[in-house]
C-alpha cells in the first residue's frame, strides 16, 4: 500500500493520477498535505503539483468525459466534502481503465457515490441561492454572510452576478473565512478580518442608515403572509434547516 500526500488542489489531484500510472502503483491511499498516522512499513509518497502532468491528465479526461461530467469532478473537489478525494481518485482511475464512457455506470461504487455527492452539492448551492439575505452597508455595498456545509461559494458567482449586475455586493463564507466581491465589473475573491466573529447584531454602525427599516418591513411582510392554521413545522424544517436561520432576516 502506498500513501500519497498532495497539496489539495485539483491540479495536484491530476498530478497524483499521472504519478500512479507513471510508477505503476496498484494500491494507493490519498491524503491532503501532511499525514502522520501511517501503518508500519507503509510507503509514503509526496507528490508535488506539476502543471504539465496535470494538463496531460486533464486532456485525457476531456476525451473520455462529457463537459458536464468534467464539471462535476471539479465541483466535487472544490466542495471539500469528507472522503471526496478518495472518491474522485477512484472515479478518475475508473475513467482511464474503461474503454467506454462510464458516467452512467452506476454499478461502479465510485460512479454512484460521485452522483450522490453531486446531488448534495447541488442542494446546498440551491439553498444558498434561496436563503442569502443581503444587508446594505454604509458605503452602499450589499453584504451577506453564509456558513454552508460545503464549499459552494464559487458555484454561486454566476447566479448572483447575473441577478445583481447593478449593485456592488459581497458574499462571505464565515466558516472558511473567504468571500466573493462584485464591483459592478468583475468578481474577486477576498478575505476579511471580523473582530465580531461575523455576528451582524454587533455591527450596526457599518450598515446603511435605513437598513433596520428595510429589515423591519421584510419581517412584517413575512409575518403577514404566514398563516398559523397551516403551519407545518416539520415540512418547514425540511426546506429551511435550523442551521440557516441565524442568517435569515425573518428569523432574527
Amino acid at each position: 500500500m502506498t500513501t500519497i500526500i498532495y497539496d489539495g488542489t485539483f491540479e495536484g489531484l491530476l498530478t497524483v493520477v499521472f504519478e500512479i500510472y507513471e510508477r505503476k502503483l496498484q494500491q494507493v491511499k490519498i491524503h491532503k498535505e501532511e499525514w502522520r498516522d501511517g501503518a508500519l512499513f507503509e510507503t509514503v509518497l509526496t507528490v508535488i503539483t506539476d502543471q504539465t502532468k496535470a494538463t496531460r491528465v486533464l486532456k485525457g479526461l476531456k476525451e473520455r468525459l462529457s463537459p458536464e461530467g468534467l464539471k462535476r469532478l471539479y465541483n466535487t473537489h472544490m466542495a471539500e466534502m469528507t472522503d471526496s478525494d478518495k472518491i474522485l481518485l477512484g472515479y478518475i482511475l475508473h475513467v482511464f481503465d474503461s474503454e467506454k464512457n462510464i458516467e452512467e455506470g452506476y454499478g461502479n461504487k465510485y460512479v454512484l457515490r460521485l452522483s450522490e455527492l453531486t446531488k448534495m452539492i447541488g442542494r446546498e448551492r440551491h439553498r444558498m441561492e434561496a436563503f442569502i439575505r443581503f444587508q446594505k452597508l454604509s458605503d452602499g455595498t450589499f453584504y451577506a454572510g453564509i456558513e454552508p456545509d460545503f464549499n459552494v461559494l464559487p458555484l454561486l458567482i454566476n447566479h448572483f452576478r447575473d441577478r445583481y449586475t447593478d449593485q456592488k455586493w459581497i458574499i462571505y463564507d464565515l466558516k472558511r473565512k473567504y468571500g466573493i466581491y462584485y464591483d459592478l465589473d468583475k468578481v474577486e475573491y477576498i478575505e476579511v478580518e471580523f473582530s465580531t466573529d461575523g455576528d451582524r447584531s454587533k455591527l450596526p454602525a457599518i450598515y446603511f442608515e435605513d437598513e433596520q427599516l428595510y429589515q423591519h418591513l421584510w419581517k412584517n411582510y413575512f409575518n403577514s403572509v404566514n398563516i398559523p392554521s397551516r403551519k407545518n413545522m416539520k415540512l418547514h424544517l425540511r426546506h429551511i434547516p435550523k442551521r440557516y436561520w441565524k442568517h435569515l432576516t425573518e428569523k432574527i
